[in-house]
């Protein structure tokens, strides 16, 4: 029961990503939230200790900060075990930049191998700009 509803949370999330987005702000650069892997969520949580106001993406002023993100991920079996079920995990990961520009788009990548969760900066020309570093981990 626990799967099907956190499934379906996932679901729910995912088809609601892009409804309502609103237009990015030119004088901000913004950043695109993209969970790599199926069955997995990617939020946005906070932007220099701040909590942001929309999960679904960043939108910063030019300069330096530290984004940090929430990626929930299920861990396969065959990582765990033979006979074990998937094992969900909430982790958070934060991710600097010392140098966002106005007008810009990037995009934060996060995915998973086995237990270990990763982010990765990218700006517009697909150029990796930033590492994810692990801030916390939990089962769900």
């Amino acid at each position: 029961m626990r799967m099907l509803l956190l499934t379906g949370g996932l679901l729910t999330l995912a088809g609601c990503a892009g409804f309502g987005m609103p237009d990015p702000d030119p004088s901000q650069a913004w950043i695109d939230l993209d969970a790599r892997q199926q069955d997995t969520a990617l939020q946005a949580l906070k932007v220099d200790d701040k909590a942001t106001v929309d999960k679904r993406y960043f939108e910063v002023q030019p300069g330096s900060h530290e984004l940090k993100v929430r990626y929930q991920f299920p861990v396969e079996a065959t990582n765990i075990g033979p006979d074990a079920e998937p094992l969900w995990r909430d982790c958070q990961l934060k991710v600097k930049f010392k140098d966002f520009n106005a007008g810009q788009r990037y995009q934060l990548q996060a995915g998973s191998i086995g237990f270990r969760p990763w982010a990765r900066l990218y700006d517009e020309q697909r150029k990796v700009v930033g590492q994810g570093t692990p801030a916390g981990c939990q089962k769900t």
